[in-house]
This record gives C-alpha cells, structure tokens and sequence, in this order.
C-alpha cells in the first residue's frame, strides 16, 4: 500500500528536508529561488543545530527552524507558519532583531553586525492588500524608496497565493518549491521532480521520509501536540470571549454594542445570557 505523503509544511519534516546534514543542495536550490544573492555565498553553508531523524529522542525537539550561516557571514532562518498567529507582524520583528543583536556584546563595534535575512513559509494569507505569494521587506524610505540599510530584510511566501498563480504567465523556480511544499500526492511530486535536479532529489527524500516508519511516527506526535494546542488556544478565546460578553451584560450594554465590541452575533451574545 502506498505511503501517504507527509507535508513539508511540517515544522518536523521541513527541517528533515533543509536543515539536515545531507541536504544543502536541496537547501542552496530553495535559497537561489528566493533570494537575490550571489550563487558564491552558497559556497559554505553552515546549519545551525543541523537535525538527523536518529537524533530525535524522548519525543521532544528543541529547534524546529532551519538556521544557517552563509560564505560571508550573513545569518538566515527559514520557519514556517501553519496556522495563522496572532500579532505575527510584531514576532517576526521581534526574532529578526534578536538575529541581529545577539551578534554582539556590550562594548563591541557595531560593525561586526552581519546582515540577516528571514524567510516565513505561510500556509495561510499574511500580507494584506496584495496577491502577491512573495514579497520582499526592507528598512526603506516610504516615500523615496531609498534604502536605510540592507542588514535587515524579511521574505514572506504565502502557500494560498501560490496556488492561485497561472503558471503560463509566471514559471519560475520559486513557484516550483511553493508547489512542492504544498504537494499532497506521489503523482504531484513526481511531475514536479521532472522540474530540476534539486527538486528531484526532494521529491526522493520526501517519498523516503513518507515511508520510514520512525518519521511518520514524529510526524504523528507533532501533529497531536499541534491540535492539542489550537484546542487548548480555542479553549482560553472562548473562555475570555464569554468573560467579556458577561462583562459588558452586567453592565447593561446593549446587545448591539457587545456585538460591536466583540464581532459576536446577536445569537453567539444570547447563547452566553
């Protein structure tokens, strides 16, 4: 029987797929589609905590990003995003400014800060006002669009957006690897492997990760600590959603008001009374 496909989209799987030993080929083809280096920087790469599916033990995994540094020095983090996040704007500036200031301590030159770049993997829409699947941020003036710096830049690729594309207007390696995180079948990754050698290889690697046994047996436990935790995260919403709407009754509110103040409907509100 054939194995199901595990998504890449896994934190677990994504990182078996770029951030092990064995896959810089597959992790320097993704980044050239990404980012707008020169293929020289690609030359030494070296993955930060690098994970090997033997390593994994106990059922916990500290690290579940890819974190890599480039020939120069520059600092790069791949993540990806499932479900959507509150306030995710502020996180990811939050770790980009980490990345940047760890680099140094109190006393040392500033100029030993090395550019870093994030890239945020989505499977849900992030940027709004704009079909756009990739967008590339900087620190940059609103109105001239002059360039601050370039030690700080952030890309965003967003799964839904892809899928929308008319690949006869844009065929491009980067839509290739956002189809293929979000391939759900052997017969997708096989068409997409016909693609490029990198792909092929990923397509390879992913079908093995599909049908090893201890992988599928991660994949399953992560995917259990994810629902537990959207359910536990629903749980405390509805729990403070309630405390409100009682809130604002025993205040005398007005039923049009608590459905203004909480974008609850006029049932949701009464349900609660």
């Amino acid at each position: 029987m054939e194995s199901k496909i595990l998504s890449p989209l896994s934190d677990i799987i994504f990182k078996l797929l770029f951030g092990s030993e064995n896959s810089v080929d597959i992790l320097t083809d993704f980044l050239l589609a990404v980012l707008d280096l020169s293929p020289n920087e690609y030359d030494e790469i070296a993955i930060s905590n690098p994970f090997l599916l033997q390593e994994y033990k106990g059922g916990k995994l500290g690290i579940l990003d890819v974190k890599l540094k480039l020939k120069s020095g520059k600092i790069l983090n791949i993540e990806v995003q499932v479900d959507p996040m509150p306030f995710m704007e502020s996180r990811i500036l939050f770790y980009v400014s980490k990345m940047i200031t760890e680099q140094i301590n109190e006393g040392e030159p500033y100029e030993k800060i090395k550019r870093v770049i994030s890239i945020i993997i989505t499977d849900h829409p992030l940027i709004k006002g704009s079909n756009k699947y990739h967008h590339h941020f900087g620190l940059y003036d609103l109105e001239s669009k002059v360039l601050l710096t370039d030690a700080l830049e952030v890309h965003t690729l967003e799964i839904p957006k892809a899928r929308k594309v008319n690949e006869d207007t844009e065929k491009t390696e980067l839509l290739n690897w956002m189809k293929f995180l979000d391939a759900k079948t052997e017969e997708e990754l096989h068409m997409l492997a016909q693609k490029s050698p990198a792909l092929k290889k990923a397509t390879v690697r992913l079908i093995e990760l599909s049908a090893d046994e201890k992988a599928r047996d991660i994949y399953e436990a992560e995917m259990r600590r994810q629902r537990d935790y959207n359910t536990r995260e629903r749980g405390a919403v509805i729990t403070r959603e309630t405390e409100i709407i009682n809130n604002a009754l025993a205040m005398n509110m007005s039923i049009e008001d608590i459905m203004k103040l909480t974008g609850k409907t006029y049932d949701d509100i009464n349900a609660v009374r």
